[in-house]
């Protein structure tokens, strides 16, 4: 599968870089600007994790024997940056808890345990039980 095609049917120059070729338009050449730190927890079998086969830009790969079931599908995962830092999952008793694979910092923790507090609020007790569970759900969510 190739990039997609560019308006016009142009494509900007391609750079190498340690992950393949990236193509931009030829008028988008400048520095992206830095986006604001951000936290997210993102449900199993979200896309974001699940579309890509080379996911060391975003995902540790000593963390995905964690991650992902044996059939290759992802869990609930908590993000930080644009990069997976832990997972997390739902309780019998309907409250979220979480793991961190990694210390992103004070700030990134902070922020999580604020998106923590969010499905839980949600969704007022009613139980979600991932119908993929990976190794790290299960344990975060008590049940084997």
């Amino acid at each position: 599968m190739g990039a997609p095609p560019c308006p016009r049917g142009r494509r900007g120059p391609g750079r190498r870089t340690g992950r393949g070729t990236g193509y931009v338009l030829p008028d988008d050449l400048d520095p992206a600007p830095a986006a604001e730190p951000g936290a997210a927890l993102l449900p199993g079998l979200d896309p974001t994790a699940m579309g890509r086969r080379h996911r060391d830009w975003y995902l540790d790969p000593g963390h995905t024997g964690e991650l992902f079931d044996r059939n290759g599908n992802i869990g609930p995962t908590i993000w930080w940056n644009g990069r997976i830092v832990g997972a997390w999952a739902q309780h019998p008793d309907g409250h979220v808890d979480h793991h961190f694979l990694t210390d992103p910092g004070r700030a990134a923790r902070a922020a999580v345990d604020e998106e923590v507090a969010r499905p839980t609020a949600f969704l007022g007790g009613t139980v979600v039980t991932p119908c993929y569970r990976t190794p790290l759900e299960r344990r975060l969510a008590g049940r084997s």
